[in-house]
């Protein structure tokens, strides 16, 4: 069995700390290997892991605690709740390990992949490239099978030749491109509407037609500005709630 070990993360000072480090290990958490121990590392190992103090680890720990997804024993230590999976509820609070952690954690498997013309509704977002890479993948609940959304992500050709398909498999698109190719993401703009599903995601997604969905829209750019990534993810509406945390500062 091998030892857990978390994602590095770069900390951002406008968030609460608490709650990028919180999300950031529950990616790590839900992205696991199977063979990987079910027990964490000391509070004091993990602070100096994220470079926080223990009082902020500890308020991360608790969330996590407070969703199921660890439980904490006195003298014996921290472990990983054996059934962990991600809540329904999706919570954001304009982190991008957030939106990591709401990806992460669903049996992914990819439907195909391949060049094409750049769609006529992304056109904007992609105006100085003819082709996009284009993934298709289906996600769904790691314990029931059941399918609980589909995903289309159109890539920048350049940076989707370092893309391995089988990281899809185990990780969000979002994760690959930052810790795999290396793209330095500034900022992502996630847009969520209701809409009725069309035959496709009815299929897929094994809902009736026209019943209702989830539609999120996630533009992800770089420190240039330019995008390098849209998502367009369909999500069962009977699975899944967004809410969206604003905190003045």
């Amino acid at each position: 069995m091998t030892a857990f070990a978390p994602d590095s993360l770069v900390l951002n000072r406008k968030l609460p700390l608490w709650y990028q480090v919180s999300q950031s290990l529950r990616a790590s958490i839900l992205g696991r290997t199977s063979d990987a121990s079910l027990r964490l590392p000391t509070e004091e190992q993990l602070a100096a892991h994220y470079g926080v103090s223990v009082l902020t680890m500890r308020q991360a720990l608790k969330e996590l605690e407070e969703e199921g997804l660890i439980s904490r024993h006195r003298r014996r230590g921290t472990f990983i709740e054996p059934g962990a999976r991600r809540s329904t509820p999706r919570r954001l609070l304009g982190s991008i390990d957030a939106i990591v952690a709401q990806q992460s954690g669903e049996r992914t498997t990819i439907l195909g992949h391949g060049t094409q013309p750049v769609p006529g509704e992304l056109a904007e977002h992609f105006p100085d490239v003819p082709e996009v890479m284009a993934y298709r993948r289906l996600r769904s609940d790691g314990e029931s099978g059941e399918p609980t959304n589909w995903a289309e992500n159109a890539v920048r050709p350049e940076l989707a030749a370092a893309i391995d398909p089988a990281d899809l498999e185990r990780w969000p698109m979002t994760k690959v491109l930052r810790d795999v190719v290396g793209v330095r993401i500034s900022r992502i703009t996630d847009t969520v509407e209701a809409r009725l599903a069309d035959p496709e995601t009815a299929a897929l997604l094994q809902v009736p037609l026209l019943s209702p969905i989830l539609h999120y829209t996630g533009v992800t750019y770089d420190e240039d500005g330019r995008v390098v990534d849209v998502a367009r993810i369909r999500y069962r509406g009977d699975r899944f709630s967004f809410t969206v945390t604003v905190e003045a500062h």
